[in-house]
């Protein structure tokens, strides 16, 4: 039998999608204790099941805006230990920010990584132990984007790859291992980066989640 990998709730007025991964996320070890078709029921569910993870679509009924993405602040309100992974069809960053800056347990992916089954549930384990993630193809096309003004243009080739890679939720030795050099040398260019990004070191600041968001808001 597959490990207990957590207990979660789908949210998604699509069916078909919403079926798919609860079936996914059941015979990879997960407990799939909700789902839900509305903002309503999905918040309902949260009351009642008190999961371990939330994952919902930005865009739910009647307006198909930010519905899902109003639900899961709500949730993280809330409910602050409750990991919460957004999806969305389109990448549209902007409406996902003020959930990317509530802290860990979060992530924001693009629905099309759900085909790629190890890395989308890879992902999801990360998010709950505590990662804040940003979809991979989002963090290449800001890395392709340059300002003319750019606060982040102070940092090196290679922190830029670091900070790339943290964005994507990678602890130290994970980007250790994609890159291909010591779990140290990983350890001075994130401290090179708080550093050069004037990120101050407090007991009650994620670090590393606000290197990202410096990262995510120089697009």
């Amino acid at each position: 039998m597959a490990e207990n990998r957590g207990r979660v709730i789908l949210a998604d007025d699509d069916v078909l999608l919403r079926e798919g991964l609860a079936s996914l996320l059941a015979s990879s070890g997960f407990d799939v204790v909700g789902r839900a078709g509305t903002p309503t029921e999905l918040l309902a569910q949260v009351q009642q099941h008190r999961p371990d993870a939330v994952i919902v679509d930005i865009r739910m009924p009647p307006t198909h805006t930010t519905e899902g993405l109003d639900a899961a602040w709500s949730i993280r309100q809330e409910l602050p230990e409750t990991a919460i992974l957004v999806l969305s069809a389109h990448v549209e960053v902007e409406q996902a920010t003020k959930l990317l800056r509530s802290g860990q347990r979060t992530g924001y992916l693009l629905k099309e990584r759900i085909s790629n089954v190890d890395d989308f549930l890879s992902t999801l384990d990360r998010i709950v132990e505590g990662a804040s993630v940003v979809d991979p193809e989002l963090v290449q096309e800001l890395l392709a984007v340059r300002r003319v003004e750019d606060p982040l243009e102070i940092l090196s080739p290679r922190e830029r790859e670091v900070l790339a890679l943290m964005a994507e939720g990678h602890s130290n030795s994970g980007i250790a291992q994609r890159l291909w050099v010591t779990g140290g040398t990983v350890e001075k260019h994130v401290r090179s980066i708080f550093t050069k990004l004037c990120i101050p070191e407090t007991g009650e600041t994620n670090r590393r989640v606000l290197a990202v968001l410096a990262f995510l808001d120089n697009r």
